[in-house]
């Protein structure tokens, strides 16, 4: 994972460029979160400017308009750039962006972060910024996405994607999800579960969008795999085979697969190994335990084994992850 990108001084500025028609719900999820996030004191960590290509009203996707505080201006300022979820046609359509949009996304100082939410990723795309990049967007709009930019390496099964200077997110809730992650990635967990707690949503969420992709519902009078998921979570550093997930939720293996599949999104192996992966990088911010320990008590055998998928999921080692996420 990239090393935290922090303003110099006073707040990150972040500049949220609405383009119309714009998702209403995504426009106002970067405000609502990253607002949430202060320090112990109150001291607002990021100020969150709205701007528009001009300061002319906007029109939101669900039947208002409104009026943005700021021009394109603000861009050349910023440290993150946000593009919220939109309907403008070219990006969606023939792959090219109004002159305007051009021009504005041209003002960006190089290393600038720029974030998507939704389909704000077609933007982004349209402007070259994602070739040959892991991205993800809303999964409805992923066969669109493909079929417009072959060049970028779409994730549709994933929540967000932090490319480093580039993070993208999927579908509207999945916001959330992303401004959290900038929250925990700039300035630690600690700060970043207490602006989820303020804005009562969890501070992560399980599993990848895959999860909200529509899928065969299970058969009828199934007890379901979530008390054996929920049992799973509390013994990690256990082994836990197939065969034995199986036999506590009472059912076959082939059963007990196909069940868990349609109701997590993921096979039983995925799920479980990211469960240990995410335990290990909650025991490396809240504990000072060995990095053996830390793979001993997440269920991953080794400490050579942890720093394999640590490495493999977050692009990091177990001590840089601690050094930058470890609560202060």
């Amino acid at each position: 994972m990239p090393s935290r990108h922090l303003a110099p001084v006073g707040p990150h500025q972040v500049a949220v460029l609405v383009l119309e028609p714009v998702v209403g719900f995504d426009l106002t999820i970067p405000s609502t979160v990253l607002g949430a996030a202060t320090r112990a004191d109150g001291t607002p960590l990021y100020e969150v400017r709205i701007c528009g290509i001009d300061r002319a009203p906007v029109r939101v996707s669900h039947g208002f308009t409104l009026v943005p505080d700021h021009g394109t201006e603000i861009l050349a300022e910023a440290d993150t750039v946000i593009i919220p979820g939109t309907y403008l046609p070219e990006p969606r359509n023939d792959r090219t962006l109004p002159p305007a949009v051009a021009d504005a996304l041209a003002t960006l100082r190089p290393g600038t972060r720029i974030a998507s939410i939704c389909t704000g990723a077609f933007v982004l795309a349209a402007a070259g910024l994602l070739n040959g990049r892991p991205v993800t967007t809303h999964w409805k709009r992923a066969e669109l996405f493909r079929g417009l930019y072959p060049q970028v390496e779409l994730q549709e099964e994933r929540l967000f994607i932090d490319d480093g200077d580039i993070i993208t997110s999927a579908g509207l809730a999945a916001g959330v999800d992303l401004c959290l992650h900038l929250i925990r990635r700039d300035f630690g967990s600690e700060i970043a579960n207490r602006a989820a707690r303020a804005c009562v949503v969890p501070p992560w969420r399980d599993g990848g969008q895959s999860q909200f992709i529509e899928h065969k519902i299970p058969d009828e009078g199934s007890d379901g795999t979530a008390p054996t998921r929920a049992w799973a979570l509390e013994h990690l550093a256990e082994e836990l085979s197939l065969q034995c997930l199986a036999e506590r939720a009472r059912m076959s293996v082939r059963t007990f697969s196909r069940r868990f599949k349609a109701e997590t999104g993921q096979s039983p192996g995925t799920w479980l190994l990211q469960q240990r992966v995410r335990h290990a990088c909650h025991l490396l911010e809240t504990t000072d335990l060995s990095v053996d320990r830390v793979a001993e008590a997440a269920g991953l055998g080794t400490a050579a084994s942890l720093r394999h998928h640590l490495r493999s999921e977050l692009g990091v080692s177990p001590l840089a992850y601690r050094k930058t996420f470890r609560a202060s």
